[in-house]
């Protein structure tokens, strides 16, 4: 099988470089040759990016032109499935995953301006006088992880509003921003406006020190740095909780299972954690039964939905949950014969959903978030409130009281709340994910074209 090459793009011009890595598939053959950049070459990038940066924004046709080219067009001479099976073979995630993931991105280039109108307030306040908001800087890095690649919407976001661009792509997923840039390129956006540089963690916090605003995804580790950064915003670990307060019916498994298990349990916002006022063990019992019927396929196979892993992380996944289960019933092991990973016939294994639970609320299981459908029950109680909803992406309230609704929308740790059977990724422009991105790319300037005080008024002055 043909192996690709994955070089750096500075401001339109594909860099070979001298230090490369090799990328393997999760079932451990050679997929990619990659080119990696050494911080002196990030910083010649960045030199000639910040050179050119004028803050203009694009046409936005540009953009969606752009975003087409990447769903359907062959940008840089990839087809839409060699970029699909590149994307699947190096993350493991499904095929239909990755499609959908291209269709998300589309959609969300597309909305960018009705998004703009609503995350920002009225700019008119007054005859003559307005708010102008304008990019707060020049120069945006973009520092990516490989879990999903529809994050990648983000850092256009940036190129919308006139930051020029530089992308970290993430060590297991350079496909995807590799094929954005080629595609805004072909689009004609102007050159000197993207750079896509593979590098080390090393290198891509650099590039997050040098720009005027950053993203950063990742785990704990990748983020922990800049959490109290003003410049660079931070998307880790999701953690999204659901308080089960009622009767656990029929369509009550069925939220709670597509919560989980949506693209293979791979997204920021999928559900990880059960807080109930019933049975723990009981909901546990009715969410794995239904989690269990979710197809073993490869990621390549069009029903698939699971996310394919190495044998080296599974290994990793293994010894991680096996120093949690003192206080744990595992109530997925006897629905797949105690195969939490069954191994595929191309050498990767197959990450099956495993469902927990336990009697402590305070289990270190509890907010823990794995790369596939992950969930820990555990139980609640009234008197407790919505404290152990706390530090949450997504906290899905299936609850009657408005004291703990209330509470939830008070907890500054609680990002978005979403009430009774509503997916944790339900929203339209203008709802916050993490924070108000577009005001945080932004900032507002006052425009005055009246002249408020008259000649004569001076006499009065003092």
């Amino acid at each position: 099988m043909s192996t690709s090459t994955v070089d750096p793009i500075i401001c339109g011009r594909v860099t070979r470089s001298l230090d490369r890595t090799e990328l393997f598939a999760v079932n451990g053959q050679r997929l990619a040759d990659i080119g990696v950049v050494p911080q002196l070459l990030a910083q010649t990038a960045l030199h000639e990016l910040r050179a050119a940066a004028d803050g203009i924004p694009p046409d936005p046709a540009i953009l969606v032109r752009a975003a087409e080219l990447f769903c359907s067009g062959e940008p840089g001479g990839e087809t839409v499935a060699e970029y699909q099976h590149n994307t699947a073979r190096a993350t493991g995630l499904a095929i239909a995953t990755v499609r959908r993931a291209a269709r998300d991105i589309m959609a969300e280039v597309k909305s960018l301006p009705d998004a703009t109108v609503a995350d920002l307030p009225p700019s008119a306040l007054a005859s003559g006088v307005r708010i102008h908001w304008v990019a707060a800087g020049r120069v945006f890095a973009a520092v990516m992880a490989s879990n999903h690649p529809a994050p990648n919407a983000s850092w256009i976001q940036a190129l919308y509003h006139g930051y020029s661009v530089v992308v970290r792509p993430g060590g297991r997923d350079p496909f995807t921003a590799r094929r954005l840039v080629f595609s805004l390129l072909e689009a004609g956006l102007p050159p000197h406006r993207i750079a896509f540089l593979p590098c080390d963690h090393r290198v891509g916090e650099y590039l997050l020190s040098q720009a005027d605003r950053g993203i950063v995804y990742g785990g704990d580790d990748a983020v922990r740095r800049w959490q109290h950064s003003r410049q660079v915003t931070t998307r880790g670990p999701g953690r999204t909780k659901a308080l089960l307060d009622r009767k656990c019916t029929a369509d009550i498994v069925d939220h709670l299972t597509l919560s989980a298990a949506f693209d293979g349990g791979t997204r920021c916002n999928n559900l990880s954690t059960i807080l109930t006022s019933q049975s723990p063990g009981e909901v546990a019992d009715a969410l794995a039964a239904q989690l269990a019927e979710v197809p073993v396929a490869a990621p390549s196979d069009t029903i698939a939905i699971l996310p394919a892993i190495d044998a080296g992380r599974v290994d990793g996944f293994l010894r991680q949950l096996d120093g949690l289960r003192t206080g744990l019933t595992d109530h997925s092991a006897a629905l797949n014969a105690g195969d939490a990973f069954v191994k595929l016939d191309d050498g990767s294994f197959l990450a099956r959903p495993l469902v927990m639970s336990t009697t402590d609320p305070h289990h270190p299981a509890v907010g823990l978030e794995l790369p596939f459908p992950f969930v820990v029950v555990a139980p609640w109680e009234s008197s407790s409130g919505a404290a152990p909803l706390r530090n949450s992406l997504v906290a899905n309230l299936l609850t009657k009281q408005e004291t703990v609704v209330e509470q939830a929308l008070r907890e500054p740790t609680i990002r978005k709340v979403t009430l009774g059977k509503v997916l944790p990724w339900s929203a339209r422009p203008g709802v916050p994910h993490e924070g108000n991105f577009t005001q945080f790319l932004l900032e507002p300037k006052g425009v005055v074209t009246i002249a408020m005080l008259r000649p004569g008024d001076l006499r009065c002055v003092g």
